[in-house]
């Protein structure tokens, strides 16, 4: 499309002269493709451009006649009759042939004609699209409004009242559109369009996308063009994937689509899916690696991509025979790294049979650790491994070297694995012993090792000296890691494993602990910002259990601190709620009130239009609830039965009251969870902070009256009773 890039830099600099130079040029051309002059025309159609255009866009039509495709050479005729404004007869009289050749059995022809504009001859721009429109019309076809109600079905049309009824997707009701209307803002669109189906059966395409999700994406390509992984989201998602089923729906269909040789995968997240006009082969597809990959790191990870997405092509004897003159053709290259050359052996190994020098170069390698770490694909990593392991009689130290050095925690249990089977203990505990002693030597292996040993006590060192020798460890990293700044994955991976299942593993850790051995754990956990002074207290509660006496380090967090009043303690269910209601304002209110701005846009002056007005005020508060509710959801933290002190009045308890005027009982939640018609109290309302810290016997004033607290229950020994 050689013309077509000069046409759009003229367009895009607005160079009319030059643009109709060009175009005069192109009219002279002996061929034409005819995708090229479509997009061409598409280009200027919306431009300022095309009003004075449209008295020369005529000329092409020598060269239109020679178009063979049926469906470009309609498409084309239909562009050039939306730009001509000539309305020259000899033009008429074309287009009523064209559409006489067309529509020999449409009994309506005349009465088309007319409403086009063509038999009068007047004024019959656009009129091929408009006969389109027009014999498209019928009940259960489906049409685009352009201007923002979405997809419509038709429910009725009238030829003699020149109207049409339309059911729209963002539209409640149905709504009359005059042909004249229709003109103007209505595109036909076939039954099998993509957003045809998802209007007309959104069941029937969910079914089809769980089925055969490439298909479904290749239908949405095709019909809505290029579109990002999250575009095809915004299509697809709650329509037609629910929102529950979504990650793992697109992460199956994504692995799909890398194997499909009409989609062009994206280089990155925001670049677009693209549809190709046919298949492009596993040689082709070859080519391009070796064409695009700008470093040969690059290209072994192509090639190995490609190999993994499409086993299938080894299938065909010549492509096999081809790569495997590309492979050795790359081999012979003397700039070739130990890593790159071993990796080029590791493909011809899979591509030839009785292939060795894979092995040869394994056991001969002095450098084999250094190599082993710098081999990016991760089978590749597995393969020199097990070749170590086969191969080398100094395997086990090479593995013991690689144990914590290696990042994948994968490889890291096989090198476990294989150690303990050749029962190299004792060279492993010192390994271990001294990774415990350094922990900020090798931070991941610290913390894979120490999970480890929490699921397998049998493990070296998973007695219960071992483990709390890694745990002191595992403090102490936290906190190196949250002085630099650094890990923070980790140590969000650091965090989770600490409060998993309600601090399940600090539970089993402290159990037989020593007091001196639980102190100096509170004492680490203290220094780590990322606990919490929650999670602290509940720390020092567990430790309190194993030894009472360390009762007296946990009243600095007995009091409530500037954090702890900051929390908004709540129940798993008011949690939830919340997170409801987040998501109800996300995705529904959200999108529903967008329609509703759009909508109120068509009606036109912003300045005067009270519905749009009301729309974009709705958005306002919309936006604001989320920021509020986002906020409260952060500061949330959910009740547990170990929160809740029992000998006092506080969040979590149930309080029985009783007086002059009977006899009352309180439940104290959080604000999500209360329910004033069941006495149930959110913990900031103003009564709950009057009852908050008192105790079984002592009086308080209630609506006037004074009433004594008879009992204080934990809300969690009575729920469900």
């Amino acid at each position: 499309m050689d013309y077509f890039k000069q046409f759009k830099i003229y367009i895009s600099n607005n160079n009319y002269p030059a643009f109709l130079s060009l175009w005069e040029e192109y009219c002279g051309s002996d061929e034409i493709d005819p995708e090229e002059l479509k997009q061409i025309l598409l280009l200027i159609k919306p431009t300022t451009m095309a009003e004075p255009f449209g008295r020369y866009v005529e000329h092409i039509l020598p060269l239109w006649e020679t178009i063979k495709d049926d469906e470009s050479s309609h498409e084309i005729f239909s562009l050039i009759f939306d730009l001509q404004n000539t309305n020259v007869a000899e033009l008429a009289n074309l287009a009523i042939t064209y559409l006489k050749e067309r529509s020999k059995d449409d009994e309506m022809f005349m009465q088309k004609l007319r409403l086009t504009g063509l038999r009068d001859g007047i004024n019959f721009q656009g009129a091929i699209s408009r006969f389109d429109l027009l014999t498209h019309m019928e009940k259960g076809n489906f049409v685009f409004h352009t201007r923002g109600w979405g997809v419509g079905e038709i429910m009725e049309v009238s030829l003699l009242r020149e109207q049409l009824t339309l059911e729209l997707e963002n539209i409640s009701g149905r709504k009359d559109f005059s042909f004249k209307n229709a003109f103007n803002t209505l595109i036909p669109i076939p039954n099998d369009h993509f957003l045809a189906m998802r209007f007309g059966d959104p069941d029937k395409l969910e079914t089809w996308a769980k089925k055969d999700p490439v298909a479904v994406v290749q239908c949405l390509l095709r019909d809505l063009g290029p579109k990002s992984a999250g575009e095809i989201k915004d299509e697809l998602l709650e329509l037609v994937i629910p929102q529950a089923d979504w990650a793992r729906w697109w992460q199956t269909t994504r692995n799909k689509l890398k194997k499909c040789t009409l989609i062009e995968m994206p280089d990155d997240l925001h670049s677009p899916f693209i549809l190709r006009d046919a298949e492009v082969s596993h040689a082709e597809m070859v080519e391009k690696i070796l064409e695009e990959s700008k470093t040969l790191d690059q290209l072994i990870q192509g090639i190995y991509t490609f190999l993994r997405d499409f086993p299938t092509a080894l299938r065909d004897k010549e492509f096999k025979a081809h790569l495997v003159e590309k492979l050795k053709e790359i081999l012979s290259r003397e700039e070739l790294t130990d890593v790159q050359e071993l990796q080029i052996h590791f493909f011809l190994s899979d591509l030839l049979d009785k292939y060795t020098p894979a092995k040869d170069l394994v056991t001969r390698l002095k450098n084999i650790r250094k190599i082993v770490l710098s081999i990016a694909i991760i089978a590749f990593k597995k393969r020199a491994l097990t070749l170590v392991r086969q191969l080398r009689d100094d395997w086990a130290e090479i593995f013991l070297d690689l144990l914590f050095e290696i990042d994948q925690a994968t490889l890291r249990d096989y090198i476990l694995i294989e150690l303990i089977k050749k029962k190299e203990i004792a060279p492993l505990l010192e390994r271990l012993e001294n990774l415990s002693k350094n922990p900020h030597e090798h931070p991941l292996a610290l913390v894979w090792y120490f999970q480890k040993i929490m699921a397998n006590p049998s493990l070296p060192m998973g007695d219960q000296q071992g483990r709390s020798r890694f745990f002191e460890a595992f403090l102490t990293l936290f906190y190196i890691l949250e002085s630099q700044k650094t890990h923070r994955e980790l140590i969000k991976k650091m965090y989770n494993f600490l409060t998993l299942d309600r601090f399940a593993n600090v539970r089993a850790i402290f159990k037989g602990e020593t007091k001196e051995s639980l102190s100096e754990f509170l004492l680490l956990a203290t220094k780590c910002h990322t606990i919490t002074d929650h999670d602290k207290k509940i720390l020092h509660s567990l430790a309190e259990v194993v030894h009472p006496s360390l009762g007296k380090l946990n009243t600095a967090y007995r009091e409530d601190t500037s954090e702890e009043a900051d929390i908004i303690w709540t129940t798993e269910e008011g949690f939830n709620k919340l997170k409801e209601t987040i998501h109800k304002i996300a995705t529904v209110d959200t999108v529903e009130n967008a329609k509703q701005i759009e909508i109120a846009r068509s009606y036109g002056d912003l300045r005067e239009n009270a519905e749009y007005k009301s729309a974009q005020e709705e958005r306002r508060n919309l936006q604001n609830k989320l920021r509020r509710h986002s906020k409260e959801l952060s500061s949330a933290r959910i009740l547990t039965k170990e929160d809740v002190d029992g000998s006092v009045v506080g969040v979590g308890t149930i309080v029985h009251l009783k007086g002059d005027k009977g006899e009352i009982t309180y439940t104290i939640l959080g604000p999500w969870d209360a329910n004033p018609d069941d006495n149930i109290l959110s913990f900031q309302s103003k009564l709950a902070q009057e009852l908050k810290g008192k105790k079984v016997g002592e009086k308080v004033s209630i609506s006037g009256g004074v009433m004594t607290i008879e009992a204080i229950d934990n809300y969690f020994d009575k729920k469900g009773q």
